[in-house]
C-alpha cells in the first residue's frame, strides 16, 4: 500500500520536460491537408500550478498569423483558447509521463476534432507533435510537427 502511494505521488509530481521554448522545424514537419501549412512557429510552455501556460506565435505560408494562448491543468478538462490562427479553440490536456503530453482539441460549433501527442526526445533537445482527427472540412487528417528546444 505504501509503495503504491509513493508511486502515485511520484507521477503526480514528476518533472515536466515539455516546458520551455520550442521552435518549429518546418523542414522536418508534415502539414495536414486542407489548410495552409505553418511556415514558422514558436511555442512557449511555462509551469502554471499543476498545469501549463502555453502560447504559440507564428505564421502560415499564406501569411495568416498565429497568436494563441491558454492555461490548462493536466486533468483532461477542456479550456478555451484565446487568439486566432489555429483551426480549434478548445483543448484539454493529460500528462502521460515527464516527456509526453496528450491533448484533445476541438472547434466549438465546428467539425474540427483532433488528438495530439507532444513527445520530447530522451535528450530533451527535440520534440514532435503528432496529431490526427477530423479537419474543419469534415475530412480525416494526420500531421507531425517537429520542434527544437531553444
Amino acid at each position: 500500500m505504501m509503495m503504491a502511494t509513493v508511486a502515485m505521488a511520484a507521477v503526480a509530481f514528476c518533472a515536466d520536460n515539455t516546458l520551455g521554448t520550442w521552435k518549429m522545424d518546418a523542414a522536418k514537419s508534415k502539414a495536414p491537408s486542407g489548410q495552409s501549412p505553418i511556415k514558422s512557429a514558436t511555442t512557449i510552455r511555462e509551469a502554471a500550478g499543476d498545469g501549463v501556460k502555453m502560447s504559440v506565435k507564428g505564421e502560415r505560408e499564406d501569411g495568416t498569423k498565429i497568436d494563441v494562448s491558454y492555461t490548462a491543468k493536466y486533468d483532461g478538462k477542456p479550456v478555451t483558447m484565446s487568439g486566432s490562427g489555429l483551426p480549434y479553440d478548445t483543448v484539454s490536456l493529460t500528462m502521460k509521463d515527464a516527456n509526453t503530453v496528450k491533448d484533445v482539441r476541438s472547434k466549438k460549433g465546428g467539425k474540427y476534432k483532433g488528438t495530439g501527442t507532444f513527445a520530447v526526445s530522451k535528450d530533451g533537445k527535440t520534440a514532435t507533435l503528432s496529431t490526427k482527427g477530423t479537419g474543419a472540412d469534415g475530412k480525416p487528417f494526420e500531421s507531425m510537427t517537429a520542434f527544437d528546444k531553444h
